[in-house]
């Protein structure tokens, strides 16, 4: 999305429910758009041309200039020139689409022993010593300290498409706006030194496509992967993403192609759960493998009441919880100084909200408070981060859990044990969910070790978490199984992780929803010695469609023996679910080096189904192992979010002019965005407004500007369609 400086301060931004009844008479005159303002954008256009046929073609139009011509994994060039010129330039019938670039960021006790790496370096059966040896991998990221002793070996080449230069070195010199992500990554897959990463002898290819602070550009990052293509790299990570939840946007697309070139697309799922529908693009990408982020084997703090276990999940940059004796929790208020008086020696339990998380915990450390639980303002768990290193443990819980110890504080003094216990295979609560808005996709398609994870980083080793850390575990794994089989396709490597890939339970012990961890955590081991491949590794079956007057959904499945000797081949009946008649092939055999492709389908009664989505897996017997095989199918339109992605900066300093960018996954009768006051939730006016409003991205412009007074203001966007209306919040802070 758009990033400049700010000048209002974005102090919280969430979904809420709708509390606005809009009708269109209230909305204001739009505010004229400056058709002179230069921008820069995609142009997509029906098949690939060459320079001089491009040249031809803006010849039309003299104030764009030409930037990239992209011919691997887009068919388009991007440009740049005024908005006048760009809306001619999308009514040429050679264009397809026009669309300004988005702005793209990183994706914010052993993992490799838990995926089996570690033995598949010592020996797999049959297959000793992989170690990712010959497999190109490019890093698409913030750059790469390539001078770092357990990396400088593994580098090969690079470029670097913010500078425009060969050095991808990291951001450097810059304070708080220096990276590290892109080199922590590398590690991930490719370290060998001190640590070792999932391939240590894998080449890595780096590609600095974001920036300052970690953000980059839709034009950038379409570049690195071009280029990554013609370096012939073999896999391509990005552990980048947006919020924005689209199977069509460009660099979702380019991955499509990467993979059609037979190359590897890895991507990561996006740090936006635990709600569903929160998967970001690229992780959107059909072709591409897109992974979530699981727990390593780790202590986890737990405290319980009553019969309930409550596990707390620490902040970052905060100390460590250990295991103690009964101490007192206290009701900390949304933690000012004040409310912290009599906070020593014990937990101080605190409300998200109004003030920083920093200025919460620094104000319960002066008041001598043992540490510090706070609790979410709204449903739902949270992640969060201190600016600074604490000195005392810090955690974060959901409303839900917060309430209940606030329930039991004040009814009488709660004096709570912290307990270490160790866990392994936990979905994490930042993980994004799926599925993909219109088409259905399961995703992500599988999950990998993503929190807490140890990996180089400029001048040293640094732990990170995040589903950035968790998509370099794939793809040093599809590095070690691409030097097994050399001669493997990316869907026969996807569809060896996901069929090995073990299915994992909460902490209540039910399984994860399949568009929660897709296949399940991948095994590498089984991965490299499975004999025979179910493609594709999902099945979405999508919404109902009408096939000889029955109400039917139907697929197909591919099956191929990879292995040496000849396989039994059967399907198990999911479980009995009233409503649903399944249709499955019968048992059969597959010789050695044989492939079969056999139909799926289901036949229901949408009477007998409340929810809108229906997941669940088919079990494949192949020989005596069992595939799970993960499905999703659509009764009705789901309630997903009708708007994604919202962003707002100043147009230019020391004005009130704003610019705003979001995405709308299927469109809206009504957009607009209204200004009311915090304390009062009084209407102040809208800033802007639009009908019928196609599906993907919006942007347009305000002014914010109010005749009461500075203060705490409430930004609501909204988007309705079908009956349905959904809104994003900002609270800003007019001066």
């Amino acid at each position: 999305m758009l990033k400049k400086a700010f000048f209002v301060s974005i102090l919280l931004f969430l979904p809420i429910n709708p509390v606005l009844a809009l009708t269109t008479s209230e909305f204001p005159s739009l505010p004229p758009e400056n058709q002179n303002e230069l921008k820069v954008a995609i142009v997509q256009t029906q098949k690939n041309y060459k320079e001089n046929d491009i040249e031809q073609l803006l010849e039309n139009y003299p104030k764009i200039k030409k930037r990239y011509i992209f011919e691997e994994v887009f068919t388009g060039f991007s440009v740049e020139g005024p908005i006048s010129e760009l809306e001619k330039l999308k009514k040429n019938q050679l264009v397809t689409m026009v669309t300004t670039v988005q702005q793209y960021s990183i994706e914010n006790e052993n993992p490799i022993e838990l995926i089996e790496a570690d033995s598949i370096r010592e020996s797999a059966k049959s297959i000793s010593h992989l170690s990712g040896k010959g497999i190109k991998v490019g890093v698409i990221d913030t750059g790469l300290d390539y001078r770092h002793p357990d990396l400088e070996g593994n580098y090969r080449k690079g470029w670097d498409f913010v500078d425009n230069d060969e050095d991808p070195m990291e951001t450097k010199g810059l304070g708080k706006k220096d990276t590290l992500h892109g080199t922590h990554v590398a590690g991930i897959i490719a370290a060998n030194g001190k640590i070792k990463g999932v391939a240590p002898n894998a080449e890595i290819f780096a590609y600095r496509a974001l920036g300052p602070g970690g953000a980059g550009t839709t034009e950038q990052i379409l570049a690195a992967i071009e280029k990554a293509v013609k370096d012939k790299v073999d896999i391509i990570n990005l552990s980048l993403g947006s919020d924005v939840n689209g199977p069509d946007l460009p660099i979702s697309l380019a991955l499509n192609k990467v993979v059609e070139k037979g190359i590897i697309a890895i991507a990561a799922a996006g740090n936006s759960g635990p709600e569903d529908w929160t998967v970001g693009s690229p992780g959107t990408a059909s072709e591409a493998i897109s992974v979530g982020a699981s727990t390593p084997n780790i202590y986890t703090p737990i405290i319980y009441l009553d019969k309930q276990r409550i596990a707390l999940s620490s902040m970052k940059n905060s100390e460590n919880w250990t295991k103690s004796e009964t101490i007192q929790l206290m009701d900390g208020g949304i933690g000012s100084e004040r409310e912290l008086v009599g906070a020593k020696g014990k937990v101080a339990l605190i409300k998200r909200g109004e003030i920083t998380f920093s200025e919460k915990v620094k104000n319960a450390y002066k008041k001598g408070a043992e540490g510090v639980i706070i609790y979410n303002n709204s449903d739902g768990p949270f992640q969060g981060m201190l600016e600074k290193k604490a000195s005392i443990p810090v955690a974060v819980l959901s409303k839900k859990e917060g309430e209940l110890l606030l329930q039991r504080g004040s009814k009488q003094p709660f004096r709570m044990k912290v307990e270490m216990e160790w866990e392994k295979d936990i979905l994490a609560d930042f993980s994004s969910r799926g599925p993909v808005t219109r088409t259905w996709d399961i995703k992500p398609d599988v999950i990998a070790p993503g929190v807490v994870i140890n990996s180089t980083v400029p001048g040293g080793y640094v732990a990170l978490q995040g589903t950035s850390m968790a998509a370099p575990h794939v793809a040093g794994a599809c590095a070690l199984i691409l030097e097994a089989h050399p001669n493997w396709k990316p869907d026969e490597v996807k569809a060896a992780l996901m069929n090995t890939a073990k299915r994992i339970k909460n902490r209540n012990n039910q399984d994860y929803k399949v568009y929660e961890q897709g296949a399940g955590r991948i095994q590498v081991e089984q991965a490299i010695n499975v004999d025979v491949l179910v493609m594709p590794g999902s099945i979405r079956f999508g919404k109902y469609k009408m096939v000889k007057e029955k109400k039917v959904y139907q697929a197909t499945v591919t099956l191929k023996n990879v292995g040496s000797k000849q396989e039994k081949i059967s399907f198990d009946h999911p479980k009995g679910m009233q409503g649903l008649d399944w249709k499955l092939p019968m048992a059969d055999t597959l010789n050695a080096g044989e492939t079969k492709t056999l139909p799926i389908s289901i036949e229901i009664n949408s009477d007998y189904f409340q929810k809108e989505l229906q997941d669940g897996t088919i079990c494949v017997w192949t020989g005596n192992k069992s595939v799970q095989i993960p499905y999703l199918f659509v009764i009705s339109e789901p309630d997903y979010p009708r708007i994604m992605g919202f962003d707002m900066v100043r147009k230019e300093e020391n004005t009130d002019l704003y610019e705003y960018e979001t995405y709308l996954p299927t469109g809206a009768e009504e957009f607009g965005i209204a200004l009311f006051r915090d304390d009062t939730l009084q209407f102040v006016q809208y800033l802007d407004w639009k009908r019928s409003v196609k599906r993907g991205t919006i942007k347009g412009k305000f002014h914010l500007k109010v005749n009461e007074g500075e203060g705490i203001y409430r930004i609501k966007v909204f988007a309705k369609k079908a009956g349905k209306e959904d809104i994003l919040e900002k609270i800003v802070k007019i001066k």
